[in-house]
């Protein structure tokens, strides 16, 4: 019996090209399977298309909630989007002139049934779960981000207090990962 693999999608792919992936951008490179904008919906996928879609370094840029409206169709049940986006305190929100943005370790939450806030009814699409978050720092020369990485990912406690005390402002992070659930 063979077991089918899975169909994979890596929005705004840019040149990260990935073998065994629907590579989606904007611009035609080489290697890009689908030339598509982001922001004109819906995308031309059929429903429950994916079992799991990568958007790294795109939600910054777009009008987000209905893409991830959008992106929430096209997964299957059960399928996974992982997402990459800076953190708040990130130099690189303003680095960028395109960046419309800026996301906390909890900005997903909202998109989650039954998530901590108890405001899951301002949309009318949900994922069952936060499966992943963490805070990203910048490592090299910053040498203190390699303890503050994990200190501040212990838990969702400890990124709560980090981003709303002297802390997120004295070892500003750099990068966020989250994965959502269908």
């Amino acid at each position: 019996m063979e077991i089918e693999s899975e169909h994979k999608l890596n929005l705004g792919c840019g040149n990260d090209i990935r073998e065994g992936w629907v590579n989606l951008d904007i611009a035609p490179l080489p290697g890009v399977d689908v030339v598509h904008n982001l922001e004109e919906l819906p995308l031309p996928f059929e429903d429950e298309e994916f079992d799991h879609i990568r958007a790294q370094d795109i939600l910054e840029h777009l009008e987000y909630i209905p893409l991830l409206k959008e992106i929430h169709r096209i997964l299957k049940p059960g399928g996974t989007i992982s997402i990459r986006v800076p953190h708040f305190t990130s130099r690189y929100n303003f680095n960028d002139p395109t960046h419309k943005k800026m996301f906390s370790s909890k900005t997903m939450d909202f998109f989650v049934q039954g998530a901590s806030y108890g405001r899951d009814y301002y949309f009318d699409f949900h994922f069952s779960e936060n499966v992943y978050t963490r805070i990203k720092f910048e490592k090299g020369l910053y040498l203190y981000n390699y303890l503050i990485e994990p200190l501040m990912n212990i838990s969702k406690q400890t990124r709560t207090v980090y981003e709303g005390t002297f802390l997120s402002r004295l070892f500003p992070a750099g990068m966020m990962e989250i994965t959502l659930k269908k």
